[in-house]
């Protein structure tokens, strides 16, 4: 363990020095797979987790950067989901809060009967909130609605209503959680992909081989629980144990623009909680920039790298206009961002903006466990539940969950006054150094993407300054000139689909 933060040298000698089988493998390394190795860990299991990528690579750099209770899952009637949820939104700002903060939201309302009608369904969700309130709901007259968002457009609107939630930065508290889960023995390697799982000869799991992305590496991980955590690619690894199972997942696609903090020089944000494809729309002050999302779109496959289709974001731009003064065009794009929600299947013919946002627990006869679904507020509770469900079945030792008083460690409160920024960017040498060191980054994108968030800030700005990363990490690394070319050009392949 490094005192620091990660060492993936470090990891990689844990793990060729290891004799005994694992307690537990985690394949993923996203929120729910970070989150089930920090449960883990600190109940003193010993758990290694692998991430075919980066940590956070897929959906859960992707979200809309809120810790909520669901709104709209009040409206569908998951009473259960939304009061849950609450509670773990309370839990996370009280174990991260150099992360999670506090949020107002103004529903801009179109009547008096609206005003109503919000008003009455954010009470409810303020009395299931109960002691785990962010702030109480209220009306708001149309004065107080223009000087709490200058630029909202109220020629349409009679005033609207105030609520509060949460918000964060999702891989920043995604960092920190790795960090603490290394902090309690957890051993993570990012990078490093399963390629098959191993059963013994009584058919039960006992293992998976996994390659070392950086150098083509093969291992074998001998665990007693195998849980697969890869969310919308859970499918793909359950067919490695099974090839005929029925798919468990039903994805679908959320497309988010981010613009300059001009459209919403606020810290209040916008929600409209009715649109045409039966999703709610956010605009949101994020990161001194305006984030808008979002869309809610079936894909038949999902991939590491999704891309916006023009009429997701034709339709986040036409909603936005409609509540905005400054009508927002393509040209105003600065990043465009997707992410894949791992839904799990339920009625074939719902509309996956229906679907079930609540997470699963399976266990095939094999022994590997599957948790797939939920969202980012209920990471902590999902995880709990599924080292729960894998302590039973692997007969592992029944230490009481500790993670609801856990503090998450604040790691990326990183100091580099005093260090020129990369051609006038907003990322340092020194910065890059310390994201290497001590954050496990291995790429270019990793950086750029999700140590820093300068990809999903401002994609040309990004693509601009990749060639100094590349070179300034190519020093930390000791890394040659064909790295540094096979780095920028993978990353412009990336960027391109943050690309408007």
């Amino acid at each position: 363990m490094s005192e620091l933060g990660l060492d993936r040298d470090h990891s990689l000698l844990r793990l060729r020095e290891r004799a005994e089988p694992w307690d537990i493998l985690v394949i993923g390394g996203g929120a729910s797979g970070v989150g089930i190795a920090l449960d883990a860990a600190s109940r003193g299991l010993d758990v290694i987790l692998v991430e075919q990528s980066d940590f956070g690579k897929g959906t859960s750099s992707r979200s809309t950067k809120l810790v909520h209770g669901g709104v709209r899952y009040l409206r569908q009637g998951n009473i259960t989901l939304v009061r849950d949820a609450l509670r773990e939104r309370t839990l996370l700002r009280i174990n991260a809060p150099h992360v999670v903060h506090d949020l107002p939201f103004l529903i801009p309302c179109h009547s008096t009967w609206e005003r109503f009608f919000y008003g009455v369904g954010l009470k409810i969700y303020d009395f299931l909130a109960t002691r785990n309130s962010f702030g109480r709901s209220r009306g708001v007259s149309l004065a107080e609605s223009i000087r709490l968002v200058p630029s909202l457009r109220h020629d349409a609107i009679r005033g609207g209503v105030i609520y509060h939630d949460g918000q964060f930065d999702d891989t920043r508290l995604l960092i920190d959680m790795a960090i603490t889960a290394s902090d309690h023995g957890a051993c993570l390697l990012n990078h490093f992909g399963v390629t098959g799982l191993i059963a013994g000869d009584d058919g039960k799991l006992v293992g998976a081989q996994a390659t070392d992305r950086e150098t083509n590496e093969t291992h074998r991980i001998s665990a007693k629980c195998i849980v697969n955590a890869t969310g919308p690619f859970c499918d793909s690894i359950r067919k490695l144990d099974d090839v005929k199972c029925a798919d468990l997942v039903a994805a679908s696609q959320g497309v988010h623009l981010v613009l300059s903090s001009r459209f919403l020089p606020s810290e209040t944000a916008i929600i409209v909680p009715k649109t045409s494809d039966g999703r709610v729309i956010f605009v949101i002050p994020w990161l001194s920039h305006t984030l808008i999302g979002t869309t809610d779109t079936p894909i038949d496959a999902v991939t590491l790298e999704p891309a916006a289709m023009a009429n997701e974001i034709d339709f986040l731009l036409e909603t936005a206009a409609r509540y905005l003064k400054e009508s927002p065009t393509r040209d105003d794009v600065m990043s465009v961002f997707t992410g894949i929600r791992p839904l799990v299947k339920g009625d074939p013919s719902a509309r996956t903006a229906s679907l079930s946002r609540d997470h699963v627990v399976k266990v095939s006869p094999s022994g590997l466990v599957t948790i797939t679904g939920g969202k980012w507020t209920t990471v902590r509770k999902m995880a709990e539940d599924c080292v729960d469900r894998a302590i039973s079945v692997a007969n592992l030792p029944n230490t009481p969950c500790k993670t609801q008083e856990l503090a998450i460690r604040n790691h990326s409160q990183f100091n580099d006054a005093g260090t020129a920024p990369l051609d006038g960017s907003s990322v340092t040498e020194s910065f890059i150094e310390f994201a290497v060191k001590h954050q496990m980054a291995r790429t270019v994108e990793d950086v750029l993407a999700r140590r820093s968030r300068l990809l999903f800030l401002n994609a040309k700005e990004a693509i601009a300054i990749a060639p100094l990363v590349a070179r300034s990490m190519a020093r930390t690394l000791n890394r040659d000139e064909t790295w540094i070319a096979s780095q920028v050009t993978s990353f412009n392949a990336t960027a391109k689909h943050y690309l408007p």
